[in-house]
């Protein structure tokens, strides 16, 4: 994919490098001791006796203080995201932080003051953990950017310059978004590719974006099927992240510039940990955590080989739900993915023409400022009878519509913080 045109972001940012921007990297460098001693737990072999796979273990989780509960040296990464940071910052945890930030953003407009806060804040927040834990920290950007891809890269090259050894810059599977990682993985830069539900969406995103991480959020894939009474929603998210691991892994082997690995993301019960053995990565909710540490005994056996069964309820037409798209890779979506390649494009928009090109109008839908509103009050588990004879006709999918779902959840979780930053501001 070629680099992308010299276009200004649709709204006011701060460049790299710029005088206001280094000024601000200085100030969230003077909200964190960067010379204490990271967190050391105390001695304690349970994950290490479990996990006998090469599994990476990360914890889904911004509060330090049921990270320090549970942390052990068998966990090399953390996850945040606009839901959790929102929990902090709710919690009046960077209250006073606020009223200092501001004669750093004055010269911006109200909108994008209330923005750049939010990312100095997640910068605060972001570094504090790594200089705590001593790992990898997933960041994530205002949801404001996820289609914009010159902010992204703005907002992204900022990220890296405050922390490159720890931050791994979080960036949602839209066009714009994978625009924008391609670029960023030119520069080194290391993104977190968000939001991926289906083994397609993280083919098509490694084969043309080379992030370093890409995802399946399995337990609202299992929650979807559930809660619509598609089925008993059991191993859908598992079957869906293990198939998406054989996809990333067999494109990447033997590619030294691609080096993506799969994170298992989403968990919503222990048990889901040992049918998810081997994958790259696992991130899991403190929650998780703590009741795996009360049930699992067991070590675990390598998954990677498993054919989990899935069944639709009796009553359910296979046609009108089209689950397998979320863990098989099509032969159009492998031919768009080689002309993409030989004919690399430079803005979303025609990325999305040449998915439609390909029969692949699923993967990118268009979709009616009303429909979006639909979805954002559905939240994080769309209702599937809204969207059934869309996903039969072909032009939306389970996958590209838990994506809109997540991104919305993540959009009003942002509202909410913007909203107390604004109170500060008045």
């Amino acid at each position: 994919m070629s680099a992308t045109p010299t276009t200004k972001p649709t709204f006011a940012t701060i460049e790299p490098a710029s005088q206001a921007s280094e000024r601000i990297k200085a100030f969230v460098y003077d909200q964190v001791d960067r010379d204490a001693a990271p967190f050391k737990p105390e001695r304690d072999e349970f994950w290490k006796r479990l996990n006998v796979t090469e599994t990476e273990l990360w914890l889904d989780s911004g509060d330090i203080e049921s990270i320090d509960s549970l942390w052990d040296a068998q966990f090399s990464g953390l996850t945040t995201n606009n839901t959790l940071l929102n929990k902090e910052v709710q919690n009046g945890t960077y209250d006073d932080l606020v009223p200092q930030t501001t004669n750093l953003v004055e010269q911006l407009p109200e909108d994008a003051r209330v923005r750049e806060i939010a990312f100095i804040l997640n910068l605060c927040h972001g570094l504090n953990l790594a200089q705590r834990f001593g790992c990898k920290v997933s960041v994530e950007l205002h949801t404001d950017v996820a289609n914009d891809s010159e902010a992204t890269l703005a907002f992204a090259r900022r990220c890296q310059e405050i922390c490159p050894d720890s931050f791994v810059v979080k960036v949602p599977l839209t066009p714009a978004g994978l625009i924008a990682i391609r670029k960023l993985r030119d520069e080194n830069i290391r993104v977190n590719c968000t939001l991926g539900f289906s083994a397609r969406q993280n083919y098509v995103a490694t084969a043309l974006a080379r992030p370093s991480f890409v995802n399946v959020f399995l337990g609202r894939l299992n929650s979807y099927v559930a809660d619509n009474q598609l089925g008993d929603g059991k191993l859908v998210g598992e079957k869906t992240a293990l198939s998406s691991q054989t996809e990333v892994a067999t494109f990447t082997r033997g590619l030294p510039a691609t080096d993506t690995r799969q994170i298992a993301a989403s968990l919503r019960d222990a048990s889901q940990l040992p049918r998810l053995a081997g994958i790259d990565v696992i991130t899991m909710p403190a929650k998780v955590a703590q009741q795996a540490k009360q049930t699992l005994r067991q070590p675990w056996k390598s998954q990677l080989n498993e054919q989990h069964s899935v069944q639709l309820a009796e009553d359910r037409d296979p046609a009108r739900v089209r689950i397998e798209k979320l863990w098989h890779v099509s032969n159009a979506e492998r031919k768009f993915v080689q002309k993409a390649i030989l004919s690399p494009v430079a803005s979303a928009d025609e990325l999305k023409r040449m998915a439609a090109d390909h029969g692949l109008e699923d993967l990118f839908p268009t979709m009616a400022d009303t429909e979006l509103q639909t979805i954002a009050g559905d939240g994080k588990i769309p209702q599937h009878h809204r969207w059934e004879e869309r996903i039969e006709r072909g032009d939306l999918a389970i996958d590209s519509l838990m994506t809109l779902a997540g991104l919305a959840s993540f959009t009003a979780s942002q509202a909410e913080l913007d909203q107390r930053i604004r109170k500060h501001l008045h």
